[in-house]
């Protein structure tokens, strides 16, 4: 029988608490490393989770508000890291000081820039590559449903990663190893730009998006210049857990846009259902940050280190970030994607 893992869940959103409080309820030794005023709320109460008709609860569970606090709890074989891309350098920030007591992160954020960053603060050997497709929604602090059980990647090459997959895997949160880390986390993130930039900006659903022929063509620009960055770069597209990448790459590469249409509005659909998506949450929340930057940024970074232009990617990163910073008002593009278009 394998030893229970002891876990330090870097916040108790809806990751956090998806994956710690499953892990948990497995008998592994959980630790939430929360902000005060959540902290305490949870520490006497509970987390609950809505997994397929199952409601889950665990009661207490071990919360702490600071980092001194948490690392007096450990040690721990390793963490789990999810957070938004923002706000991924200032937490490391304050990681910096205590990176010799920390364990290795395995990182379930999105983006593919994130790995690197906390590879130069802990150091590259306390890194794990991971990848959630699992849609997780939050009904309030550790407070979670499951909106679509699909999986988690994580990639090979690092001691834990197998221990790691095989206790997610016992806890039904049906792990997949990777052997390419780049591979794993760009097949993702092609998944991540559909119809979020775009939603976001114009203020209309998935469905509307891809039912307006300019702003289809927009999505299709964006995610052809995402998989020419990633041949030029020599990374490969793979499906990531229960998400068919490799045939949604195969289709954007060949086939004309009247075939196209329907089967990614239907893929959408089915993906997606009526929820926006993040980009759009972000924005109408007033958070003034936006993933944009490294997400369809992260695109157009390589793809000037490359030489290769990625105007539609630019136009929506530009875009969304200039309603992101109060630039631009709300107003501006909302119901309007033939004044997005007209920029292209």
């Amino acid at each position: 029988m394998e030893p229970k893992l002891n876990i330090l869940s870097i916040g108790a959103g809806a990751i956090g608490t998806y994956f710690g409080g499953s892990l948990a309820l497995k008998g592994h030794n959980v630790v939430f490393l929360e902000r005060p005023q959540v902290a305490g709320e949870l520490e006497n109460g509970s987390l609950k989770l809505s997994i397929n008709g199952d409601e889950l609860e665990i009661k207490k569970p071990k919360v702490v508000d600071s980092l001194p606090e948490a690392i007096k709890q450990g040690p721990y074989d390793f963490a789990l890291f999810a957070l938004k891309s923002f706000d991924t350098e200032s937490a490391l920030e304050g990681f910096a000081p205590f990176s010799e007591q920390l364990p290795p992160f395995l990182c379930l954020s999105n983006g593919v820039e994130n790995e690197q960053a906390i590879a130069k603060v802990l150091g590259e050997d306390k890194v794990i590559y991971g990848t959630v497709t699992t849609a997780v929604g939050r009904r309030g602090n550790g407070n979670i449903i499951v909106d679509k059980l699909r999986g988690v990647g994580i990639a090979k090459g690092h001691p834990l990663s197998e221990r790691i997959a095989k206790a997610m895997d016992v806890a039904g949160l049906q792990a997949i190893l990777y052997e390419d880390p780049a591979s794993m986390k760009w097949s993702k993130m092609l998944t991540n730009l559909i119809s979020n930039a775009s939603s976001a900006i114009v203020d209309m659903p998935p469905a509307e998006v891809f039912s307006h022929s300019g702003l289809f063509y927009l999505e299709v620009k964006q995610l052809r210049e995402m998989l020419f960055v990633m041949k030029e770069l020599g990374i490969k597209v793979v499906d990531v857990p229960k998400t068919p990448v490799k045939a949604l790459a195969f289709a954007l590469k060949i086939l004309p846009l009247f075939i196209l249409r329907p089967l990614l509005s239907k893929a959408v659909g089915g993906g997606r259902g009526d929820k926006m998506p993040s980009f759009h949450i972000d924005l109408h929340n007033g958070r003034g940050k936006s993933e944009v930057s490294y997400l369809n940024g992260a695109v157009v970074r390589n793809g000037e280190i490359l030489g290769i232009p990625t105007p539609a990617n630019l136009l929506l990163e530009q875009k969304l970030m200039a309603l992101t910073l109060g630039h631009e008002t709300i107003d501006t593009y909302r119901h309007k994607p033939e004044k997005l278009l007209a920029d292209l």
